[in-house]
């Protein structure tokens, strides 16, 4: 069966992980993607943090499965003309350079459409084009900051703090990749192809929403009712971090489960859900809440909330986290266990369902790596080890029509 996206060729300009994020989504389900990389050097991800001598970095590696690996200096008149050529036999072409560099190489996008009007040119950018920080050089905690994340992140008491999640870098690939698709979608109706732009800034706020939602909510009543710090502390005029506060009204906290002396991850998330609040009670064993009118609003709640979580977290003292997740579930309550990534590695469910999955690479040998978060019925995303520097150099070439005479000179020539 073909792939939903064969056909479509992308020429990947894009490096570390915005991205690779991006096109590595856009491989798995059937583009061709040709990732560009400097003869001799590549992505600079394939050698950082490196556990093995002489194989590429599971930074790599993950993030550039099921891509070809094509190596070209387009400093020099002969990668040019490659590139020059690839852009008239592909369809998308992808890059988060620094302003201005598409151009300084010669390929403005006026060139680019005069080359092939169809041509998609996507960008991953740190801010948007006229930001005043337009100029800033972003990586990932860059963005959480500027897009609001850290600063709504973290204990009311402690500093702003960035999330182990890929927030800006990832986030804003699975930004981009649909705008490729929407893009892609338009170009079957009109025939052209357009600029298509996603800021690491725009994406880590979209993320962010409820958080804007609640700054609205803060400068018309001076509070914020699903906050820890209500009714007993205090509201400046900014939103607050809340700990492990649930952001979307209703009250969850993380809460030690047996052998948290000892296990860092022996925890589970509580969520006090409003209708739920029965089944809750019930789990508890403290029928008496079910219609007590001190417990059974969420209003009447808000003031006693930590003590809930303090008789839960007592509830918790002689059970596993699976253990509890095993009894809640019964009860329909919104709960699940903090799974540590040596947990997640092990999962035999993520296994079954393709979102863990283990890679044969010819260097670094089996690896595990993450696979496509989005099922399809029709469809099976097939994940394949990332490419070796230029592996593909000379196959590439070959399709655009260069004899083996042509590609010898150019390897002699250091083009490519």
């Amino acid at each position: 069966m073909s792939k939903p996206l064969e056909g479509i060729k992308i020429i990947d300009f894009t490096h570390v992980q915005a991205g690779p994020a991006c096109t590595q989504l856009l491989a798995w389900f059937g583009a061709d993607v040709i990732k560009v990389e400097r003869p001799g050097a590549g992505d600079v991800t394939r050698n950082q943090l490196r556990h093995v001598k002489d194989a590429d970095a599971l930074y790599f590696t993950m993030l550039n499965s099921n891509k070809r690996s094509l190596t070209l200096d387009t400093k020099t008149a002969q990668g040019k003309e490659v590139l020059t050529k690839l852009i008239q036999d592909s369809d998308v072409m992808v890059e988060n350079f620094g302003p201005g560099a598409l151009d300084r190489m010669g390929f403005t996008w006026e060139h680019i459409q005069s080359l092939n009007p169809g041509m998609i040119l996507a960008s991953v950018k740190g801010f948007s084009e006229g930001h005043a920080y337009e100029d800033l050089k972003v990586y990932e905690n860059v963005a959480q900051c500027a897009g609001g994340a850290a600063s709504t992140t973290g204990f009311w008491d402690g500093p702003p703090t960035v999330s182990a999640a890929a927030l800006g870098d990832s986030n804003t690939g699975m930004h981009l990749a649909i705008g490729i698709l929407t893009a892609l979608h338009q170009k079957i109706k009109t025939g052209k192809g357009q600029k298509v732009a996603v800021s690491m800034q725009d994406s880590v706020l979209n993320l962010c929403r409820v958080k804007l939602r609640d700054q609205q909510r803060l400068d018309a009543l001076g509070y914020l009712e699903e906050y820890p710090q209500y009714p007993h502390g205090e509201f400046s005029d900014v939103v607050p971090r809340g700990g492990n506060a649930g952001g979307g009204g209703q009250p969850g906290w993380v809460l030690k489960c047996k052998g948290w002396e000892t296990d860092p991850n022996a925890y589970i998330y509580f969520t006090v859900q409003g209708h739920a609040w029965a089944p809750i009670c019930k789990a508890l064993n403290k029928p008496e809440w079910i219609d007590d009118p001190a417990y059974n609003t969420a209003e009447a709640r808000q003031d006693k909330i930590f003590d809930i979580f303090a008789f839960i977290e007592n509830w918790l003292a002689d059970k596993t986290k699976f253990e509890a997740i095993d009894i809640l579930r019964k009860f329909d309550i919104p709960c699940a266990p903090v799974l540590s990534m040596k947990e997640i590695a092990n999962d035999p469910s993520l296994r079954a369902s393709g979102t863990v999955v283990e890679v044969d690479h010819p260097k670094l040998g089996k690896y595990l790596t993450v696979g496509s978060p989005i099922k399809f019925s029709d469809v099976t995303v097939e994940v394949t080890a990332s490419p070796l520097l230029g592996q593909h150099t000379n196959e590439v070439l070959a399709q655009l029509g260069y004899s083996q005479e042509e590609i010898s000179a150019m390897h002699d020539a250091k083009a490519v």
